[in-house]
């Protein structure tokens, strides 16, 4: 397995009731990292992944569901990830337009999978769709536009860098 671009770290113990191929990713914000432990399968190519997590009682809603906000959370993480992935260096693009089509629900338990398809690559701007699938069962549907940001994010913790207006 090719390994993905600092700092996607990926632990590489087997955990007991994670499907083969997947290993907890330490990476993320600190919003990204409170929803709960992330798994990562890079696929052969290197460049792509899939991200998913096992739906706990912290994502529930009050109808005892995942919370529509979790599930498009992971799809805006899983499209940015895999965008990182594929220009080969971490973050550097940002969120322009995310829309989401929600299909059917996700329960405490279920093990939910973001699978990935970037459909154009440009110099300023990308494409992606995101599919969350429990099994074959489809969760959410979701497609995204990204800016992509002149150079690297900044690493370490306190140097984000500016936002900017417009």
């Amino acid at each position: 397995m090719t390994s993905p671009p600092a700092p996607y770290l990926i632990a590489e113990t087997v955990e007991p009731g994670i499907p083969e191929g997947f290993k907890r990713l330490e990476a993320g914000g600190p919003y990204f990292r409170q929803m709960g432990p992330a798994y990562l399968r890079l696929r052969d190519d290197g460049q792509s992944g899939v991200l998913a997590f096992r739906v706990a009682a912290n994502h529930l809603n009050v109808q005892g569901i995942c919370h529509g906000g979790m599930l498009t959370t992971m799809a805006d993480s899983a499209l940015g990830m895999n965008l990182s992935l594929a220009r080969g260096q971490r973050g550097g693009q940002v969120t322009v337009s995310l829309t989401a089509d929600f299909l059917s629900s996700a329960r405490e338990g279920d093990w939910l999978e973001a699978h990935v398809v970037i459909t154009r690559m440009g110099k300023r701007l990308a494409y992606a769709n995101c599919d969350l699938k429990v099994g074959e069962r489809h969760v959410l549907r979701s497609s995204a536009v990204f800016a992509i940001l002149d150079g690297q994010l900044p690493q370490g913790v306190g140097q984000l860098p500016p936002l900017q207006d417009g």
